[in-house]
């Protein structure tokens, strides 16, 4: 089985870099062949992992979010990262966790692919 780590850097909203990284999770999550597929967020891509956000789609990335979670996917938000946008005290979509840089380092590690948005 293949190991696949997507860090993701990008806002989510302000571009489309965290949505293309998200349809590549999901894509990669419901393919046959059954890769483990992580996500880490870093930068302002934590903001990410904030519960109730709307864009003008409905719910689009936090279902998209949600869905990966029930797939099976382990999205981490980077501590420092979090911490620094006032984060580190607030609830997250439930299936998100805060990861460190040794979460990061092992799983970067253990990936086969490392692929970043």
């Amino acid at each position: 089985m293949q190991n696949i780590l997507i860090i993701i850097h990008a806002p989510p909203y302000g571009s489309e870099r965290c949505l293309s990284a998200l349809r590549l999770a999901t894509a990669l999550a419901g393919n046959d062949r059954k890769p483990e597929v992580r996500i880490f967020l870093m930068s302002d891509a934590t903001v990410l992992g904030l519960p109730n956000q709307i864009d003008g789609t409905g719910n689009g990335l936090q279902g998209m979010v949600e869905q990966l979670v029930a797939q099976g996917v382990d999205i981490r938000l980077c501590r420092t990262c979090a911490l620094a946008r006032g984060l580190g005290d607030l609830p997250l979509t439930p299936g998100l966790a805060i990861g460190t840089l040794v979460d990061l380092a092992e799983a970067t590690l253990a990936a086969d692919k490392v692929i970043t948005f």
